[in-house]
């Protein structure tokens, strides 16, 4: 028993060095997507208000001054698939097509955002469990400064683990809000460019 019980301490004590270095890469991955996201928010806060005011005056008459006023070299991914259901022409099944695409697209967008959430709170609770193990052993034998220091390395992945989460959370948020207002923006111009057939009866 002693002994499988040791295996499983080298195991986890063996993982602590991993569970560090993918912690600070977790970090600066969340410090790179705020100044991404800060950029992205403002593309958005740019071409989406603009389209939802369009939008807002769109009609089937209206449809060529619509077009002729998207960028011919899109920089938003709702401005672009906009440029492409227009460019389908009323095919349904097309036009079906590149709404699951942007879906596709806009899923991908947010996917740094999840997995920043869910493996967050995963490292920084196994960097906060790996050492207590160390810290309780210290703590046993009187060694006062093992059992600081391991307890040190406990609080600070805890903490870096949380932040990265928190990131990952909020930037999740406002970009699941974005897109789906963009799918909406979208899913208007397709209704508009092909009526279902509900409307048009």
């Amino acid at each position: 028993m002693n002994t499988i019980s040791n295996i499983l301490y080298w195991i986890s004590t063996g993982l602590l060095v991993p569970v560090i270095v993918l912690l600070i890469f977790f970090f600066i991955r969340a410090i790179i997507l705020i100044g991404a996201f800060f950029g992205q928010y403002m593309q958005v806060k740019r071409t989406t208000s603009r389209l939802y005011s369009q939008i807002e005056k769109l009609t089937p008459a209206t449809l060529r001054e619509f077009e002729s006023q998207l960028s011919d070299k899109p920089s938003s991914l709702v401005e672009s698939y906009a440029r492409k259901i227009l460019a389908a022409k009323g095919d349904r099944a097309r036009t079906d097509l590149l709404l699951s695409e942007y879906e596709i697209a806009a899923e991908k967008n947010i996917s740094t955002s999840k997995v920043l959430t869910k493996m967050g709170p995963i490292l920084g609770l196994m960097g906060t469990l790996i050492p207590m193990g160390p810290a309780l052993v210290g703590l046993a034998t009187g060694d006062i400064a093992s059992m600081a220091y391991n307890m040190q390395v406990a609080f600070a992945t805890t903490v870096v683990g949380l932040v990265v989460s928190a990131i990952g959370f909020i930037t999740q948020q406002v970009k699941e809000r974005w897109a789906m207002k963009n799918l909406t923006i979208l899913e208007f111009v397709a209704n508009t460019v092909s009526p279902s057939t509900d409307q048009a009866a």
